[in-house]
């Protein structure tokens, strides 16, 4: 796979990536796992539907690139606005979200149709919706239930027609119980609910990915474009991946640069090899799929005697 594919219907990327060097976000998503593939699925279904979306999961699974390839998807004229909840000034979040006129606080000689206005006819995403204070969560659903915003300062409301997608890496309903999230706001948000999984839920899309950001690095270094070794692909499918799609790209650009002119081999990644524990795990995972009674069984009297060994 080569950077021409960012045309591949199966790929997701960032056009602008080079811009975020530092940025934690997934640069790139793939549709070849079963798992993903049935997301896609989900995801064309929803994309033209009038409702609000949430997508589920860990930083670093390509969330935000989900939302843009849904804005794009469902065809709506206006832009897609991308906010970091977290990112909200403290003492001004309420005029940043839904916009001010001249004078409304110090520091505003002028108007500003905030994050809420940018998005008009097209697309708000917010991330981590969670962070959102429970006060602006209120009012983001009383704007979105109405189609009018007040902007601080404003003596009449403004229509706006915005589509929310919204992506939390939490459970939104234990916030809800905890206090921390506005249960109505919760409701709205669970007619489009999306659930990306993490990569290491998604094995089949981890050397599709490895051979994507290998391409592009390669193009980027002018270095030739080295195969990955059979053993080093069995490291990266068996890997946990914590840091998801972020950190498969920072291991492809190391192997990359110290592998030299040969092919990238297991030694090359700079990962932990797979404990003993967790290979039993994938055997027994892999026996489950198969299907094979007796070795199962086999391997449930080993799995005995090492919990007796260990005291379990």
């Amino acid at each position: 796979m080569s950077p021409s594919t960012a045309a591949d219907p199966s790929l997701l990327i960032f056009p602008d990536a080079d811009k975020s060097p530092l940025s934690i976000r997934a640069k790139a998503l793939v549709f070849i796992d079963p798992r993903t593939r049935k997301l896609r699925e989900e995801v064309e279904r929803l994309a033209g539907l009038p409702v609000p979306i949430l997508i589920e999961g860990e930083t670093g699974t390509g969330k935000e690139l989900l939302a843009r390839h849904i804005h794009r998807s469902s065809e709506r004229p206006g832009l897609f606005v991308a906010l970091s909840c977290s990112g909200l000034s403290p003492n001004h979040g309420e005029a940043e979200l839904f916009g001010y006129t001249a004078g409304a606080h110090q520091g505003a000689p002028s108007s500003r149709a905030g994050w809420l206005g940018s998005a008009n006819g097209g697309t708000l995403y917010l991330d981590e919706i969670a962070d959102l204070p429970l006060a602006l969560q209120a009012q983001l659903l009383g704007v979105l239930e109405t189609g009018e915003a007040w902007r601080a300062g404003a003596s009449a409301p403004t229509p706006v027609d915005v589509r929310l997608v919204a992506a939390t890496s939490i459970d939104l309903w234990r916030a809800v119980e905890a206090g921390k999230f506005d249960e109505r706001l919760a409701h709205y948000l669970s007619d489009g609910h999306l659930e990306l999984p993490p990569l290491r839920e998604r094995v089949g899309d981890v050397l599709p990915l490895a051979e994507y950001f290998l391409g592009i690095y390669t193009q980027r270094l002018r270095l030739p474009l080295p195969n990955i070794s059979h053993a080093a692909q069995k490291v990266l499918e068996r890997h946990d991946w914590p840091g998801n799609t972020r950190e498969l790209e920072n291991v492809v650009h190391f192997a990359l640069l110290v592998c030299g002119a040969e092919q990238i081999e297991a030694r090359h990644l700079n990962l932990p090899a797979t404990p003993p524990l967790k290979r039993i795990e994938q055997a027994f995972e892999q026996l489950l799929e198969a299907g094979d009674a007796n070795q199962l069984a086999a391997l449930r009297d080993v799995l005995r005697q090492a919990e007796r060994r260990l005291g379990g």
